[in-house]
């Protein structure tokens, strides 16, 4: 309807002499309504997972409503063929129906959002969870939890093999073998096994123990597990093969991804250039030396590259050789404590991807003493070094920036360079940029 009324205000065509009513397009509507309903249904659009990404969801909606409405259009034709309701569907209106669907979906999926995030932050429609494990998993879980309130989980507490101790001051209720009964006394609604280390068969007991009425039971993957999630059967001359790594990037998809990059990297130089100017003066007038910081990291293929940023330590902070930046570093200048809190000591890093020595998005890139140690104990560490360093990546924008677990953010890298796609590229500068401007979790994304 809203299409309708635009079309006759902005007419991107001429319009016939004497335009049907709306009232000639009520069985129109009909066949479009239902045809969004189905469309919306086989797109798994009506399952709504708790931590749904705003992005994904307008993605999906995209593509359902296109097939939507060009389906709309196959059967208003189909089914009004050589009857008094027969009409050409104006391309017009089309156009405008499409617009005018998507904005209309997307806004009724994030005010229905809002308010599922509102009730749950004042008590309303949450579950309680147990933690199983006290490791850094476990950890790592609870405080995802702690930090999404918007998720509607309520932590019950954990439950470690001896029943004592605690994690991140949420204290133990138990041990393994009296999960049924804290299940049932606590009322719990989903269990969360974080015990990627333990040993199949136990696993499968704790299961088997936690398998009560309606209880959401969910597992922590080991690196197998997730090793296992990209999977896929080869073929040796007959023999088959399990694949267990297949790089998403190659062949055609380098060339979409190096063309993002350049335009990406070529447009924020020059939108940029007035803010990088005004930082380069203000690093160089505020502490002696270099206005830029260079650094050798290791890149694509292990090699090195040397990175760029606005310097932010004093010349003389790697003297005694590189090392972590801990908080209230005191090798940190006053404006370089500014520059790394808003990511903006980064920016000439555009340079480095306009060079092609980095990407947009990708793995961060570590110091080459760093990565010799890592991979020495996290298991297929130097296979994220199969594709180009990023600005920005998967992990970042979950929020594993900085002093965070490193085999968290392999995790993270792994499965971005096994599941590339131009789509996910885009959304992670979206959530980048948002999340810099905004300084809002990246959860809420």
């Amino acid at each position: 309807m809203a299409a309708y009324y635009v079309r006759e205000i902005f007419p991107l065509t001429p319009l016939p002499p004497d335009p049907p009513g709306l009232d000639f397009y009520l069985p129109t509507i009909g066949i479009h309504v239902v045809t969004i309903l189905l469309a919306a249904y086989f797109s798994r659009l009506y399952h709504v997972p708790r931590a749904a990404s705003r992005f994904d969801i307008g993605y999906r909606i995209l593509g359902a409503v296109s097939l939507a409405v060009f389906l709309s259009v196959a059967f208003q034709t189909l089914i009004f063929k050589n009857s008094s309701l027969e009409t050409d569907y104006p391309r017009t209106l089309l156009v405008y129906v499409w617009v005018f669907t998507v904005l209309v979906m997307i806004a009724g999926r994030e005010i229905h959002s809002q308010i599922v995030y509102r009730l749950r932050r004042r008590g309303l429609a949450r579950d309680d969870v147990l933690i199983v494990g006290d490791g850094e998993a476990a950890r790592y879980i609870v405080q995802k939890i702690q930090w999404s309130p918007q998720l509607g989980y309520d932590l019950a507490g954990v439950v470690t093999e001896n029943g004592r101790g605690s994690v991140l001051g949420l204290p133990a209720l138990g041990s393994y073998p009296e999960l049924p009964l804290l299940i049932d006394e606590f009322n719990v609604d989903s269990v969360i096994i974080a015990l990627p280390e333990m040993d199949r068969r136990q696993l499968v007991d704790l299961v088997t123990l936690c398998q009560r009425g309606q209880v959401d039971i969910k597992v922590y993957p080991d690196v197998f597990a997730y090793m296992s999630a990209g999977l896929s059967v080869d073929d040796l001359g007959g023999m088959p093969l399990l694949r267990v790594r297949d790089v998403a990037l190659r062949g055609w998809k380098l060339s979409l991804k190096r063309g993002l990059d350049v335009l990406g990297s070529g447009a924020a130089l020059v939108l940029l250039s007035p803010l990088l100017l005004v930082l380069a003066l203000i690093v160089k007038f505020t502490s002696p030396g270099p206005v830029f910081f260079y650094q050798p990291r290791m890149g694509l293929d292990g090699k090195l590259f040397p990175v760029l940023k606005f310097r932010t330590m004093r010349p003389d902070a790697e003297r005694a050789g590189p090392g972590w930046t801990v908080q209230d570093d005191p090798r940190v200048t006053p404006i370089g404590r500014l520059l790394r809190k808003t990511n903006l000591d980064e920016l000439p890093q555009f340079i480095n991807v306009l060079l092609g020595q980095m990407s947009l998005v990708g793995p961060r890139p570590e110091q080459e003493a760093y990565v010799r140690q890592f991979r020495s104990f996290i298991p297929r560490y130097m296979e994220r070094h199969q594709m180009k360093a990023g600005m920005t990546g998967w992990a970042q924008v979950n929020g594993l920036r900085g002093d965070t677990s490193i085999e968290e953010r392999t995790k993270y890298d792994l499965w971005y360079v096994e599941n590339w796609s131009l789509w996910l590229d885009i959304k992670i500068i979206v959530r980048t940029a948002i999340q810099t401007l905004t300084g809002r979790s990246p959860n809420a994304y």
